[in-house]
């Protein structure tokens, strides 16, 4: 698979988690988007979760025709969110698993037994122009299992590496990404990496080859409170693009 820049997708839900807090505009998601656009994203991403929690109906509406980046909207598979997703059209939809009790995503979707007919919404999405991508645990057989649906992009969940402590036993998950990564690009799949990602975490990940984009968007956010959210980005596009030219050259010596 033909080597890109590695992207950085910002996702605002918890701007809008704020904003929801208290009741009224501010701070505004929007406002955040054209923000992550001044500060070096590729892209925005925004999950419109069932129960409404953070982003909002009005949001994706607002960034659809106010922001110029590229929209990814997270959705779970049901038939409400993808009459919004068809009704809207953003450049591409992440397919997650959604409980309403959960506080964040917690899992990847189990593709390989998914009762859900992901390769429809896949379908349906891809004909209206919406690029599909499955968020799934970093497992090869789940990977494979995303392929056959069709979905030309999978998001691997990176949260247990994160979350992982420091030594063999992230190193360990890290391993898994690395992986499966490799497995998505061996099928001609595009691989994404999402979820707990920060600036002690990121490096490693940024340094997978067959990883062409990340998604960041609750580490960013709480930095934000401290320095600022364009510093913030800012500072984990830089780093981004040194583990990323670091593992380059180490490959090429």
């Amino acid at each position: 698979m033909t080597r890109h820049r590695l992207r950085l997708g910002v996702n605002i839900d918890h701007v809008a988690t704020i904003r929801n807090a208290r009741g009224g505009a501010h701070p505004d998601p929007v406002r955040a988007a054209r923000l992550a656009a001044a500060a070096g994203a590729d892209g925005v991403t925004a999950h419109l979760r069932e129960d409404r929690r953070h982003i909002s109906d009005d949001d994706i509406r607002r960034l659809m025709n106010e922001i110029d980046l590229p929209l990814n909207l997270e959705m779970a598979a049901t038939d409400e969110m993808l009459e919004v997703a068809l009704r809207h059209r953003p450049h591409a939809a992440c397919i997650v698993p959604e409980r309403r009790e959960e506080r964040t995503t917690e899992n990847g979707l189990d593709v390989a037994g998914a009762n859900l007919d992901l390769a429809s919404y896949a379908d349906r999405l891809a004909r209206a122009g919406v690029r599909v991508s499955l968020f799934i645990n970093p497992d090869e057989r789940q990977v494979e299992a995303a392929h056959e649906t069709g979905a030309p992009v999978v998001e691997l969940h990176a949260g247990t590496y994160c979350e992982a402590a420091a030594g063999w036993a992230r190193d360990a998950e890290l391993e898994r990404i690395e992986r499966a990564a490799a497995r998505a690009s061996e099928l001609g799949v595009e691989c994404h990496a999402g979820h707990g990602l920060s600036f002690g975490t990121t490096g490693p990940i940024a340094a997978i080859p067959d990883i062409v984009e990340l998604n960041i968007g609750h580490f960013l956010v709480g930095e934000a409170i401290f320095g600022g959210l364009e510093s913030a980005i800012t500072r984990m596009r830089a780093l981004m693009d040194n583990a990323r030219a670091s593992a380059t050259g180490a490959r090429s010596a």
